[in-house]
């Protein structure tokens, strides 16, 4: 089949989602600590970029994709946008953001700009804390170049003379220990009223030459390699999938190398030597004008207890729906809950989960897992629940990508206790998130349940826009029934009522409502779609979509991050507008919205619209019925992102984000603003 437009490149499109958080970290009017942490959340943004996207070998992009024939020059543009966003990171950290922290107070003083006191002081933390644990390594045939961890500090230092031996072997390594701070605080009595800091690297670098007594040190530079880190398990080939996860998380530190950082002033002898241990090409390298890794500056920021510098606190109201003291379960039988994260507080579902772990007529508790970080209250509460006799089935996700020790050490601890762990459906991940109480109600089991477009993870839980659903309603706890009994038994799914699971019916509905309106629509009957997630990637998606604009259809696409839909094409796209917010929270919730005529429907979903999700995962989608919570949806979900002239980035006919116009020279209110004044004057009368 011929398609009438070519897609953006998702790369790419990533890459301009970083540009767009990179904005904040510019913005003169946001906090300066605030600032800093944006800066370190792109350079987060793009080491996982680089671990799971990248491939510095150009026979990896002699291939076909979604996108067309990647060649020599797709990957060189894609390099090259990778190096422009660096250096602007870069830039802006000496340029700006340091010389206003020093503004404010607060200095991280390199080697040269020290005074003799500060000198002393850190010779002396460097033999106190430091040197013991360093052990240079000299290179030679019984010392061959060591193994470099995945986004480890490390030095290269080119040596004069000849060692103990008589042998002129010139270069070592110093590989930095991770059990050290990044960043050091020095002592008041060193720095002069002001709140000074030393980095790690320049504290080893200072004292570089004592590690080498007899020998002359010369060119050094500090240095990190990222490697590919994406785990790649055959579980049919496998016997048991967490002992063959824990095995791969022992070498995934070092994967094949992707990407190299090395100082601005490295030589181009040690760069040279570098890249060839790696065996990666010229563009694979990124010389650096700072720190090699500026996601370790968080810990400045947590140093610094200056909250003027911050955003205000923000304190969640308790969930306006929810009467504190009264039991769910009877308020559910009134009716369907809905929280909105973070602006409502994760807070109303574990309070959930907790009245269920303590009601001794609650006889089962069902729930998936997939992100809960690694210190949880909710896996306490199932811990709780075990320990009271409750039946505990908890599907955990063990690919949670990055979370994966985390999940497997939960997976081992409910195990241990007497709960039924269970790790999904073969070559799918479970990315649903459902959690379901059974209770015996006179001579009835009655059950509730919760549905959420986000994790069950509390600290995410305060920074991510989810919404959280809690419900009796009997036909979507049956299908929550009927899809966890899916899930044990892989037995066939019976036909579900109001729920539509990926990968058997998600992706075919989705495409099908679209492809109505599409005929609707040339029939002449009003038709709108307004659908709000994190990415938009899929093919047949995208060009359903595209088909549906074509024929009329108003279309208003608010996605996060990347997005391969073209929008306003003229004669080919016109009706299909793609903004993208970026705010103080990251936009995480997924909520389609589709009218035809009159008749309308709200989806919740835990899917991005992309083909893993919709092939490659377990998925949930369910409807909102009720019209008043619906609408409530499209109010706060929607029509205010729709609205945004503060933090909105609409999609260009060329493929490039240009902030809002209707932001105008002078920013509005952002959504996300108006939700947290909205809720927090609740917050303020509730008590809680």
């Amino acid at each position: 089949m011929t398609h009438p437009i070519g897609l953006i490149d998702r790369d790419h499109s990533i890459l301009a989602f970083n540009e767009r958080v990179l904005d904040w970290a510019c913005r003169d009017q946001v906090p300066l600590l605030e600032r800093l942490r944006y800066l370190c959340i792109v350079s987060s943004n793009l080491d996982e970029f680089f671990e799971v996207r990248a491939e510095p070998h150009l026979s990896a992009y002699q291939q076909e994709n979604s996108v067309g024939v990647y060649t020599s020059q797709t990957f060189e543009r894609l390099a090259v946008a990778t190096h422009g966003m660096v250096e602007r990171q870069y830039a802006l950290y000496n340029d700006v953001l340091m010389p206003a922290l020093a503004k404010n107070g607060i200095r991280i003083v390199a080697h040269g700009d020290r005074k003799p006191a500060q000198r002393r002081w850190v010779k002396q933390y460097f033999e106190r804390e430091v040197r013991p644990l360093l052990v240079p390594v000299g290179l030679d045939p019984s010392h061959p170049f060591p193994q470099v961890a995945n986004k480890s500090l490390n030095f290269i230092v080119r040596l004069g003379g000849k060692d103990a031996f008589g042998r002129a072997n010139d270069i070592a390594i110093v590989k930095v220990p991770r059990v050290l701070p990044r960043m050091i605080r020095m002592s008041v009595k060193v720095s002069d009223g002001a709140e000074c800091f030393v980095s790690l690297s320049s504290v080893i670098r200072a004292h570089l030459s004592e590690l080498f007594p007899g020998r002359e040190v010369g060119e050094f530079s500090h240095f990190r390699v990222t490697r590919h880190s994406d785990l790649a398990v055959d579980e049919d080939d496998v016997k048991n999938l967490r002992t063959a996860l824990r095995q791969g998380l022992e070498q995934r530190h070092f994967g094949q190398a992707v990407r190299l950082e090395v100082s601005a002033g490295c030589s181009e002898y040690l760069s040279a030597f570098l890249l060839k241990q790696f065996g990666l090409p010229e563009l694979a390298l990124y010389r650096v004008a700072g720190p090699v890794n500026l996601v370790r500056l968080t810990q400045l920021i947590d140093l610094v207890r200056r909250p003027e510098l911050c955003f205000p606190d923000y304190k969640a109201c308790y969930p306006t729906q929810l009467t504190p003291g009264v039991s769910f379960f009877e308020q559910l039988k009134q009716g369907d809950v809905l929280i909105h994260q973070p602006f409502e507080t994760f807070e109303g579902v574990l309070d959930f989960l907790h009245e269920a772990v303590h009601d001794p007529q609650v006889l089962a508790i069902k729930q998936t897992i997939y992100r809960t970080g690694s210190d949880s209250r909710l896996m306490d509460l199932l811990r709780e629940a075990v320990r009271r006799g409750k039946e505990v089935m908890v599907v955990v996700e063990l690919k949670a990508r990055f979370d994966e020790e985390a999940n497997i050490n939960w997976a081992e601890m409910l195990e241990s206790i007497g709960a039924q762990v269970l790790y999904g459906v073969v070559g799918l991940k479970t990315h649903a998130k459902m959690m379901l109480v059974t209770r015996r109600e006179g001579r009835h089991l009655v059950r509730y349940g919760h549905l959420s477009t986000g994790n069950y993870n509390p600290r995410t839980a305060r920074l991510y826009t989810d919404v959280s659903h809690l419900t009796a309603n009997p036909a979507l706890t049956a299908d929550m029934e009927r899809i966890f009994v899916h899930l044990a038994s892989h037995s066939r799914l019976p036909k579900l009522n109001q729920v539509l699971l990926a990968p058997f019916f998600l992706h075919k509905k989705l495409v099908g409502k679209i492809e109505d309106m599409t005929v609707a629509s040339a029939k002449g009957i009003s038709c709108r779609i307004v659908a709000k997630m994190n990415a938009l990637t899929d093919e047949a998606l995208i060009y359903a979509l595209i088909k549906a604009g074509a024929a009329g259809v108003k279309i208003d696409l608010i996605v996060r991050g990347a997005c391969m839909l073209p929008a306003q094409v003229p004669g080919v796209t016109d009706n299909i507008r793609v903004r993208s917010v970026i705010g103080r929270f990251l936009e995480h919730s997924r909520v389609f919205y589709f009218r035809q005529g009159a008749d309308e429907q709200l989806l919740l979903s835990s899917a991005d619209w992309m083909n893993r999700n919709m092939m490659r995962r377990v998925e949930l989608a369910w409807p909102i019925t009720d019209p008043v919570q619906r609408q409530r949806l499209v109010d706060e979900c929607l029509v205010a992102y729709l609205h945004d002239e503060g933090d909105a980035w609409d999609l260009q006919t060329g493929g490039a984000y240009l902030r809002s116009q209707a932001a105008g020279p002078k920013l509005g209110q952002g959504a996300q603003a108006a939700l947290m004044a909205r809720y927090g004057q609740q917050s303020s009368g509730r008590g809680r």
